[in-house]
Order: C-alpha cells, then sequence, then structure tokens
C-alpha cells in the first residue's frame, strides 16, 4: 500500500494545483486577478447539481461529473479558446488517463468514467454539468462586468448559444437582468417568521 497511498497523496497535491492556476482568458478583458480554475470548478459542481435538480437528473452524479470536468489543467493549464487554434491540445481523456494511471483501479475508475462521461454529454447529467460549465462562465462574466470590466458580451454570448437545457437558459435569461448582488438585498430584508 506504500506505494498507492505515495501516488494516491501525489494526485491530490496535483489537484491542488487548480486553486493556483488562473482562469486566463479573463486577462484579455483585463482581469488582473481572475479567479482560479477551482474556483470555476467549485460554482460548475453547485450549478450542476441545481440544473439537474430543476431538470430531473441526479443532482450528485451531475455534481460529481462538473468536479471533474477542468481536472486535466493541472497538466495542461487554462488554454484559451484562440489559443487552442495554434497549439495541438491533447484531449481531456487523454490527459485523465495519464493522471490516473499510477492510481489504485478503483479510483482510476472512479475518475475516467467521470471524464468520460461528461465528454459525451449523453446523459441527461452530464448535459447538466455542461451547461453548469457555461453558466458559470456567463455569471463570471456579469461579475467580471458589474466590477467594470468591459468586452465580456462575447463570453455572455458564447454561454448562451452552447446552452442546451431549458433550466440553463431560463437561468441565464434571468442573469442577464438581475444585479448579481440583488440576493444580498432580499436576504437582508429577509425576516423569518
Amino acid at each position: 500500500m506504500g506505494d498507492e497511498l505515495r501516488d494516491v497523496t501525489g494526485f491530490l497535491y496535483e489537484m491542488g494545483l487548480l486553486k493556483r492556476f488562473k482562469r486566463t482568458g479573463w486577462s484579455t478583458v483585463g482581469v488582473p486577478l481572475p479567479e482560479s480554475i477551482a474556483d470555476h470548478s467549485f460554482r460548475v459542481s453547485v450549478i450542476a447539481s441545481v440544473i439537474a435538480a430543476l431538470e430531473g437528473a441526479d443532482p450528485q452524479r451531475a455534481s460529481f461529473l462538473a468536479l471533474w470536468h477542468d481536472s486535466q489543467e493541472t497538466r495542461t493549464t487554462d488554454i484559451p479558446h484562440l489559443t487552442k487554434r495554434y497549439v495541438a491540445v491533447q484531449t481531456n481523456l487523454n490527459v485523465t488517463a495519464d493522471q490516473v494511471r499510477p492510481l489504485p483501479a478503483s479510483v482510476a475508475e472512479t475518475i475516467s468514467a467521470a471524464v468520460a462521461e461528461y465528454e459525451a454529454g449523453e446523459t441527461l447529467e452530464a448535459r447538466c454539468a455542461r451547461d453548469a460549465d457555461k453558466l458559470e462562465c456567463l455569471l463570471q462574466a456579469r461579475e467580471y462586468e458589474e466590477q467594470g470590466h468591459a468586452n465580456v458580451q462575447s463570453w455572455i454570448d458564447s454561454s448562451i448559444g452552447n446552452l442546451n437545457t431549458g433550466t440553463a437558459k431560463a437561468i441565464a435569461t434571468e442573469a442577464l437582468t438581475q444585479n448579481t448582488l440583488a440576493w444580498l438585498e432580499r436576504a437582508k430584508n429577509h425576516h423569518p417568521e
């Protein structure tokens, strides 16, 4: 078990890089300290569970798929869409296979299956998780926009254009009209009975 524990622990340290690696695309619109990949993945997982619950899918599975959707970026970093036109990038399935190769079979199979399901996008849970990724980008763009960062409309448009579930589309429509801190005013004005 010594080598297995060494490899599992090393994998956990590797996943910690996602807390330090920033989402690089936002630098093109002047965001000096964009959120980390882990920040993004956390909210994607939350959003996936909400969309799944409203779509009649398994919220836990959708959230789990979302949790792993960018885990490959410990090895590739966050490659902006424009950059992908100029560099050859391995598929997420290939990167995941390399990441989990030294891990115990039960762990490797769990992670590989989640990534494969997400990438295939065939299950309702995968579609909810994929929508959550796009919806999180839209929400982040709106937050950056309200903080004074211009030129985020292309992120908003791209996110909306890639949504599939009715729930995600409805949330996106609401997100475009609602101030990002409107929830705070509602929370302050709510008095429990």
